[in-house]
């Protein structure tokens, strides 16, 4: 099967220290006038104060402010019937609600979207899927790829730490997910796109170039991350990017009494998974070492019962999706690791 030639991809890339206060110029520059701001309700109003600053000194006139409450596909509707007529551009700032609802907004309105993160707990910001609930259940719904990306490194630096280390797990899971789908390739002949797993895969070694929680170790993950999404919308799936590590999230999110943040989950569940596939184990652990995401953890452990459920569930997630955990033997397996392994012991409870 040949690939899809028509692949969309940011127009403008702007990582850098700074960018926030230059966004206006950016959209400028694309000639984008009139636009609708969507932004989290919670965000820091300094923040929002800024983009407004940018904005109106490049004369670009802000049609609706829209503060995003939650996550949701009817929200995201009810916006979409809303716009005024001459929109040009969709421009969220902020984090994953914001950002999920606008690009979904923007699909439907076959409008450019510029997206602005404040944090990196995932590689959501830059991905052709946005995670909406729909009648009450969480659903991965088709959305509008960033016409433009623009982090402030200083911003997502500002974060809270554990933001960081959700973004760290989220982006060490390419390492098992390309795994997962090579797997797949041999075991059932599903289609494989090399270049969007080579590109995935790459992604992992820009941070541990320099995984520092400082403003280039952030824009290493920005960069990283985005790159992440791009691979998805290169092969029109998510195989590059998400494999049985993120199927076992998506468990946890069904049958935990507390699920935690996607980039923490997926991040343990890629420590184990490796194990089972019996490659990278090294490189994630001398990363999540070297970046303190273990600590995070330790701070607020797993369930074990949960996790070793959740395995078993995994499978049913996505039952044409073969990974690893396709198999019952290393179902077996991974509740064996966790119970076994020392680092684990720390973690769950």
């Amino acid at each position: 099967m040949l690939r899809n030639t028509a692949i969309t991809i940011p127009t403008l890339v702007r990582i850098k220290r700074g960018a926030l206060d230059r966004i206006g110029i950016y959209i400028g520059r694309l000639h984008l006038q009139n636009i609708v701001l969507l932004f989290n309700n919670e965000l820091d109003k300094t923040l929002i104060e800024r983009v407004d600053t940018s904005l109106k000194e490049n004369n670009i006139s802000v049609l609706q402010h829209i503060p995003i409450h939650a996550s949701s596909s009817e929200h995201a509707q009810q916006i979409f019937q809303s716009l005024p007529r001459h929109t040009s551009a969709i421009v969220a700032f902020g984090g994953g609600k914001a950002l999920d609802v606008a690009k979904y907004v923007a699909f439907l309105g076959r409008l450019p979207y510029i997206a602005s993160p404040t944090s990196l707990s995932n590689d959501g910001f830059c991905s052709p899927q946005s995670s909406l609930e729909f009648q009450g259940k969480r659903r991965s719904l088709p959305a509008a790829m960033p016409y433009g990306v623009v982090v402030d490194t200083d911003v997502c630096l500002n974060a809270p730490l554990i933001l960081w280390h959700s973004g760290i797990g989220d982006l060490v899971s390419k390492i098992t997910a390309v795994y997962d789908w090579k797997l797949s390739f041999k075991k059932t002949g599903s289609q494989i796109d090399d270049f969007a797993a080579l590109l995935s895969d790459a992604t992992v070694f820009q941070l541990m170039a320099k995984p520092d929680h400082d403003s280039e170790g952030i824009r290493l993950l920005a960069t990283a991350l985005m790159l992440n999404g791009i691979a998805m919308e290169i092969c029109g799936s998510s195989r590059p990017a998400s494999g049985s590590e993120h199927l076992i999230s998506h468990a946890l999110d069904l049958i935990s009494k507390r699920p935690r943040l996607h980039g923490l989950q997926v991040g343990v569940a890629t420590y184990i998974i490796s194990q089972l596939q019996g490659q990278g184990t090294e490189r994630i652990t001398n990363l999540f070492e070297a970046t303190g995401f273990w600590k995070t953890i330790e701070a607020d452990p797993f369930d074990r019962a949960e996790w070793i459920e959740a395995c078993r569930t995994a499978p049913s997630i996505k039952p044409d999706y073969y990974t690893i955990l396709s198999e019952q033997k290393n179902q077996d397996t991974f509740a064996r690791i966790i119970e076994q392994d020392p680092r684990l012991k720390k973690i769950f409870r």
